[in-house]
């Protein structure tokens, strides 16, 4: 499984390399249509692979489908292989369903990271550089953390109960808040930063750090923002290193990864228990989040029902991981494929009922 991990870590960072080192070397206002074109590329990379899921797991490459998963059907006994948990049909629903799921989860971490941007009026040219090595970051974290939550599992089966529970109740609470009433200014991370790094008053282009008395900026101050300049040291001596509000951005925009992830990595322990599904469903996920917040940033507020469409995802995966067993049985090995199926319909609602919801009545009219 060694070399598995390490050949897909490769491409990845490979297509890492090529998008910000060759198509956006430049910094440049990403347009809508040009964020459109990124979003279909890196979407329709991520059900390619699954192309790759189905092969790896029908042969059982590197020993894939022979690690065991509690969210499958009952596993069989293949002469010359083993005990196989997952092969390539089921390991192709369970990896679809995974990246529909964090693909959708991660559609509310765009309006935050809006707001973000918003705050520290960060501007346009400079936003896919932060949001590059903010989800680069973000896929060490999630790395990290499916490795651990993998490993409790396998230990403590009755986690998965907790996870179920947890994903449920996180339903229930964004069905019961409206909107997104966090205040920057009293972000713990925030006020942490600026504690550690004295922060220039004005953006240095890309630059995450500069030195004092050495990098001058054309740029205007931060507009509205009387906390930062008040965290300025403007006698700063020659040298001395100043963190810029770009880097301010890329650590919140870290945080907020972090505060999500809480969600989406038991939502898909929830679908399979598998660790390279699990992986590689939200690496994919994550991928295309940089483009898909310029494609949709500016419209979100027209779909406004679909944090109920998320909520209730959420409390579908919830509630399908504390009855799993119980599903098996009713349903057959077939409960992951409803499961996909019930999933695109509750989004798919939420984006009409949204549309339709939107369009001027002819009262109005």
């Amino acid at each position: 499984m060694f070399w598995l991990y390490s050949g897909f870590i490769a491409i990845i960072l490979f297509l890492l390399a090529l998008d910000l080192g060759v198509f956006h070397r430049q910094a440049h206002v990403i347009s809508v249509r040009e964020a459109l074109g990124w979003s279909a590329f890196w979407i329709l990379l991520g059900l390619l692979f699954s192309i790759i899921i189905y092969a790896g797991y029908e042969n059982h490459w590197q020993g894939l489908g022979l690690t065991p998963d509690m969210m499958g059907s009952s596993p069989q006994m293949i002469e010359g292989v083993g005990t196989v948990y997952n092969d390539g049909s089921t390991a192709t629903v369970k990896y679809l369903t995974g990246y529909l799921v964090e693909k959708s989860l991660s559609v509310d971490n765009i309006f935050v990271i809006s707001m973000i941007f918003a705050f520290l009026a960060v501007p346009s040219i400079y936003q896919h550089r932060v949001l590059f090595w903010g989800i680069l970051g973000a896929l060490l974290m999630r790395g990290a953390m499916i490795a651990v939550g993998a490993a409790m599992i396998q230990q403590f089966t009755w986690i998965i109960y907790v996870f179920g529970g947890f994903l449920i109740v996180t339903g229930v609470k964004m069905l019961a808040l409206r909107g997104h009433n966090t205040d920057p200014h009293a972000n713990i991370i925030v006020r942490v930063t600026r504690r550690l790094f004295p922060i220039t008053r004005q953006f240095h282009g890309q630059h995450f750090f500069v030195r004092a008395g050495t990098t001058e900026s054309n740029e205007a101050p931060i507009p509205g923002s009387t906390n930062l300049r008040d965290e300025v040291v403007e006698s700063a001596a020659p040298g001395k290193l100043l963190a810029t509000p770009l880097f301010l951005g890329l650590i919140m925009v870290e945080f907020t990864d972090v505060i999500f992830a809480v969600d989406s990595i038991p939502a898909i322990f929830a679908i399979t228990t598998d660790p390279f599904l699990v992986f590689t469903s939200n690496v994919f996920a994550l991928l295309g989040l940089r483009s898909l917040y310029f494609a949709l940033a500016g419209i979100f507020e027209k779909f406004r029902y679909l944090k109920v469409s998320l909520a209730l995802v959420l409390m579908l995966v919830g509630v399908k991981m504390m009855t799993h067993s119980w599903l098996r049985e009713l349903l057959g090995s077939n409960f992951n494929l409803y499961l996909l199926a019930l999933v695109i319909m509750v989004l798919a609602g939420g984006v009409v009922v949204s549309v339709v919801a939107s369009k001027p009545s002819a009262s109005s009219v």
